[in-house]
């Protein structure tokens, strides 16, 4: 009798144990879809450039909106502020921490462009790789400790006016019910193409993905954690491309945040020695569209969202729950 017993409670644990992933997070991971991450991709370039003031900028922001209240979300928010051009609106939504909902981070992308084209990579790319995570992150499975929220920036390209304006406004409400204690951003721009320098017309064989932090900033130390936390999580999630860290974050809505919080920006090349110097010859050109991308090109984008995912898994703790409630 005792021998029935002990064998009825070993198949009893066995077969709740089945039901929990050996590695939660790399499940959540796997959720991630290189299908929707291109169809993200393509839905914020059909409206062009969206270049700052223009109609085509604020059907993107309408489009974002619906796209993240497709996925669940009642609490988006238009962040309004004045800009040189007019009155423009960056875009958020927020999944709230189960535990620590005071905390956060920020995972971000900038929704406006230039150039006349799709803004494609610039920054399409960037906004598909929050738009994906925001979306897995919505499933009713799924629940993290920390709250996280997704932003997307407007007018990055002209003086980053919308994160610095949501820098200058809401620093000083950290910790109260109108905004949680940041405790770090992840910015994404620019994610799919790194063919080498100079550019060669396919992907390059060495392409990694740039994870920057600025060494001279007042929170260096600590945005150098983020930047190996992004790392580690590249070499345990999203291994088909590696991750490079590097000191001179620059030229993008992060740096807004540098002296404030931790802050790392996810990038196909390093700004000032690659972008800068010519790595992408689509940047800010008529030729950043969706077509102008290889298979490979939005594969390379698609790791980061992999390695963005992997890394929030561990900073703001996601885990599974039963039942569906998050």
């Amino acid at each position: 009798m005792r021998l029935l017993g002990s064998l009825f409670l070993a198949v009893l644990v066995s077969s709740q144990t089945t039901n929990i992933p050996p590695d939660p997070l790399q499940e959540v991971v796997r959720r991630l879809e290189l299908d929707r991450y291109k169809a993200h991709i393509k839905g914020l370039a059909q409206f062009g450039d969206r270049l700052q003031g223009t109609q085509r900028n604020r059907a993107a922001i309408d489009w974002l909106e619906k796209q993240l209240r497709s996925f669940g979300y009642t609490n988006v928010v238009r962040h309004r502020f004045i800009s040189s051009s007019g009155p423009l609106e960056n875009i958020y939504a927020t999944k709230t921490g189960a535990t620590t909902p005071g905390e956060m981070y920020i995972v971000s992308a900038h929704m406006d462009g230039r150039g006349g084209g799709e803004a494609a990579d610039d920054d399409a790319s960037g906004c598909a790789v929050v738009l994906e995570l925001a979306r897995v992150l919505a499933m009713p499975d799924v629940r993290t400790n920390r709250s996280v929220r997704f932003i997307f920036w407007n007018n990055e390209e002209f003086g980053m006016d919308g994160s610095g304006t949501y820098v200058s406004e809401r620093a000083s409400l950290q910790g109260t019910a109108a905004e949680p204690k940041w405790l770090g951003i992840i910015q994404h721009d620019m994610m799919m193409f790194d063919h080498g320098m100079p550019p060669a017309p396919k992907q390059s064989p060495k392409a990694d993905i740039n994870v920057d932090y600025q060494r001279s900033s007042a929170k260096a130390a600590d945005s150098a954690k983020l930047a190996a936390a992004l790392q580690a999580a590249n070499r345990s999630y999203a291994q088909d491309y590696p991750a490079t860290v590097g000191t001179n974050m620059a030229g993008t809505d992060s740096i807004r945040f540098e002296d404030v919080v931790a802050s790392v920006s996810v990038r196909e090349n390093e700004r000032v020695t690659g972008i800068v110097m010519g790595s992408n010859p689509n940047h800010h050109e008529p030729t950043d569209k969706y077509e102008s991308y290889a298979e490979e090109d939005f594969r390379f984008g698609f790791t980061a969202a992999k390695t963005t995912l992997g890394a929030l898994g561990q900073l703001a703790g996601i885990t599974f729950v039963r039942g569906g409630e998050n």
